[in-house]
Parts: structure tokens; sequence; C-alpha cells
């Protein structure tokens, strides 16, 4: 029986403790029961099963890495979309908020390879495909896309350094909540890029973690979320981009270096 389940039926045991152990084994199988006649019960042994699996990905150190890989991407993008503003056709107002998501992807990568996080870049060389930085639509559409796997990167960050409690420096609970701060942020930056698509940015009560994207007309739509932080590495490269080679789309390569030593203040 798996670890979920076993906290549901104790809870059932302990909110009815007042009540004979007999009824409260019934209420207990009624819960099975009825998990059972939902498929719980199969979801929740291949949720066990799956977490066995991937906690070796999901170190501290492996996040902290990807993450701040994935910040060279966006400081990338956020500034080169930037500064190609005025041809893409794009309003004063949404280049200004690229301006200033472009500094505060900075600050994320500037922080994550802090020496309090320990963070380090797989790489600063990045394949932007031609078609995020072709057309406004298509760079929007490129940020709605990789601000949610970021979404989804730090929620699972999240969970991992709160797991291991204070430990040393930021790397535990207080660093949990940099990355739900982090989190926050992205979550911000995708829904000004819906709303400059014209489509509703505020559309969400929670943000997506592991569901599969419900909406449409986006590259990404019907694509689940994951639970080991290689795969934004791998949603990533699926759209196109590269990390240190070649994507597998028509591109051009950007060095961070260079591009972070303009982007906006």
């Amino acid at each position: 029986m798996s670890e979920a389940l076993n906290y549901v039926y104790d809870t059932i045991d302990e909110q009815h403790r007042d009540k004979p152990a007999a009824t409260r084994r019934q209420l207990v199988a009624g819960a099975a029961a009825a998990l059972g006649s939902m498929g719980m019960l199969g979801y929740a042994a291949r949720a066990a099963e799956a977490q066995e699996t991937t906690d070796a990905p999901n170190m501290a150190a492996t996040i902290a890495n990807v993450a701040a890989t994935a910040e060279v991407l966006a400081t990338i993008v956020n500034t080169v979309g930037f500064e190609n503003a005025d041809r893409l056709g794009i309003d004063a107002t949404t280049k200004a908020n690229l301006a200033a998501a472009a500094r505060e992807e900075l600050i994320h990568y500037q922080v994550l390879t802090s020496e309090a996080v320990g963070g380090k870049e797989i790489t600063k060389r990045i394949w932007v495909p031609n078609d995020a930085l072709s057309t406004k639509e298509g760079l929007l559409t490129t940020l709605v896309v990789g601000d949610q796997i970021f979404i989804n990167a730090y929620l699972l960050g999240t969970t991992v350094f709160a797991r291991t409690g204070n430990g040393v420096g930021s790397k535990g609970s207080q660093f949990a909540r940099y990355l739900a701060e982090f989190m926050g942020a992205e979550a911000v930056h995708r829904a000004l890029a819906l709303q400059s698509l014209g489509r509703l940015g505020n559309d969400r009560a929670f943000m997506r973690f592991a569901q599969r994207e419900p909406v449409s007309g986006l590259p990404s739509t019907g694509q689940p979320g994951f639970y080991e932080i290689t795969e934004a590495v791998a949603q990533l490269e699926g759209a196109g981009f590269g990390f240190g080679k070649e994507g597998n789309k028509p591109g051009q390569f950007f060095e961070f270096d260079d591009v972070s030593r303009r982007t906006p203040d």
C-alpha cells in the first residue's frame, strides 16, 4: 500500500477515533472501495513508484544547475526580444515588460549561481530557434511555453528543497521559499505574455505542475508537466533550443556573457 493511501486511511481512523474499532474499519474499507471505484488506487501506486524512481535526478544541486541554465536561456530570449521589439511591432507596454523580465531572469541566475546556493550553469552558449525571435507571436508564444516550464521546475524545486529541512545556508526550507518567489515571478511573465497575445492572462487559480497544458493553440497544448528536473531540459530542447549544441530547428547561437551585458536595467 502506498504512503499516500496509508496517510488517507490513518486520517480517517484518527477523525473517527471516538467510534468503535469495528466502525473505523468499516469506514476505512468504504474509503478503499470508493478510491478503487474511481481508479485512484492504481494511480496512487503509480505515483508512489514514480517517486521512488525520480528522487535521484531531483537532487538539490541538480535542480540549482538546471535552473541556472534555464535562466541563462531566459535572459537571452527576453533581452534579444526586447532589442527586436520595434522591428517585431511590439507595443510599448509589452516592450517594457520584456525589459523587466530580462533583468529579473538575470537576477534569478545571479542568485542561483551565488555562493549561498552554489548552482552552476551547464552552458552559457544557447541555440535559439529562429521562430522564437522572428515574429511578435512567435516570441510571446515562446515565452508562454518557456515560463510554464520554469513554473513547473520551480514548483518541483520548492518541494525538493522543503524536504531537506533547514540544511546549510540557503539549501533547505529557506531556499524553498526563494524558489516559490521565483515561481511567482515566472507566473507573472507567463500571464503578461498571454495578455500581450490578446488572450486571458489571469487564467488559473493554481499554477500548473504535472497536469496537461489546457490552453489551446500552444505548441505545448496537451503536454504533461514533469516530476523530474531533467525533463525541463528535454522540453526546452523539444521546443528547438540547444544547450551548447544546435537545436532541432533552424536558429543561431547566443553567448550569455555577451547578451547579459546588454540586458536592460
